[in-house]
């Protein structure tokens, strides 16, 4: 096969003060990517704004390999903001993110790209989670929080996938430059996930290891860089966007039940009313002064439950508005970015 006619794979890499473990790290990726075929490759080194010597290591790898390129942010603005600038700087028929700390081993690139090829899909999520991953090394809390993470994602997802959140992840390439994506921290990875279901993308999962042994190797300052509050909140404002009705409609069954449950204890007070030639008015009145906190609660969970409730139907609607929209608008950048090619030719 031809040079030119060999596809072109882009690996992306996002450094944020990685000054301990970058070049050792991307020797290793380029001698796997050096060996992978029958594909050409770039690798770009997105610098996140780093404080360290984490730009002028990239400077000088790129300086040294010319399939090598290093992308500059002035200050750092979040991995998901330093992976789209990765994405729309790619050239690649197929596009991979990884982790710089090769948590997912350099390996993983040749397997994603195999299952991405051989399914004829648009996406293809690194999964330690399904059946034939592993996590090893990684700290009882991380391991925790980020198993409970997914789990909660999974939950709002469509679609029966076990890893939510991980980078290491490969894409067809025009497939993810199409894409019209916001976030800038780690939510990015569900959102990408999320678009892709809207416009019924083929997205499927393929077994991997994550294993914090690399990055442990370099001393517990390198453990991560990722606040953990940051990221919890990161994980459920992900959850809501994927299905914001499901923080709508439980609360608003709860606070039914508990208003039903006021109700039920009112109208018992109402029947039992020793006042019975008192009226209506005066007999409610009395249980008032008498349980005026019960009332009160009675009433406010009431309102919570219309309100959440008429808040769920809005979600439902808005979501399928959203959905409408962005496939539209889908469609319409698809057929102009093939106008502009046929033009090209």
């Amino acid at each position: 096969m031809s040079q030119t006619l060999r596809p072109l794979l882009s690996v992306i890499v996002p450094c944020f003060n990685e000054e301990g473990l970058l070049r050792e790290n991307t020797l290793a990726l380029i001698a796997y990517l050096e060996s992978l075929e029958p594909y050409r490759w770039e690798l770009l080194i997105i610098n996140d704004g780093s404080s360290d010597d984490t730009g002028e290591i990239a400077n000088q790898l790129a300086d040294q390999y010319a399939a090598v390129r290093t992308l500059h942010h002035p200050s750092n603005f979040g991995v998901g903001q330093a992976m789209r600038f990765g994405f729309a700087n790619t050239r690649g028929d197929y596009v991979v993110t990884l982790d710089v700390d090769l948590s997912y081993a350099a390996r993983h690139i040749g397997e994603m790209l195999e299952k991405l090829i051989s399914s004829h899909a648009k996406v293809v999520l690194a999964s330690p989670y399904m059946n034939g991953g592993e996590v090893k090394n990684v700290p009882v809390l991380r391991r925790l929080l980020s198993a409970l993470g997914n789990r909660f994602l999974k939950v709002f997802v469509r679609g029966n996938y076990s890893t939510i959140t991980s980078m290491a992840r490969a894409y067809d390439g025009p497939y993810i430059r199409s894409l019209d994506l916001r976030a800038t921290g780690l939510d990015l990875m569900p959102e990408i996930l999320h678009k892709s279901l809207v416009v019924h993308a083929k997205v499927v999962e393929c077994p991997a290891t994550l294993d914090w042994g690399p990055q442990l190797a370099y001393g517990d300052t390198r453990v991560s860089s990722m606040k953990i509050l940051r990221h919890v909140m990161s994980t459920i404002r992900s959850g809501f966007t994927f299905r914001p009705v499901y923080f709508l409609v439980i609360p608003g069954i709860l606070a039914g039940l508990f208003a039903l449950y006021m109700n039920f204890h009112l109208l018992a007070k109402l029947w039992n009313s020793t006042e019975s030639t008192a009226s209506l008015g005066e007999q409610i009145s009395a249980i008032y002064s008498a349980s005026p906190n019960l009332v009160m609660a009675s009433l406010i969970a009431t309102a919570l439950s219309v309100q959440f409730f008429a808040l769920g139907v809005l979600a439902i609607q808005n979501t399928r508005y959203f959905e409408d929209l962005y496939n539209q608008n889908s469609e319409k950048l698809k057929k102009l970015q093939r106008e502009v090619l046929e033009l090209s030719e």
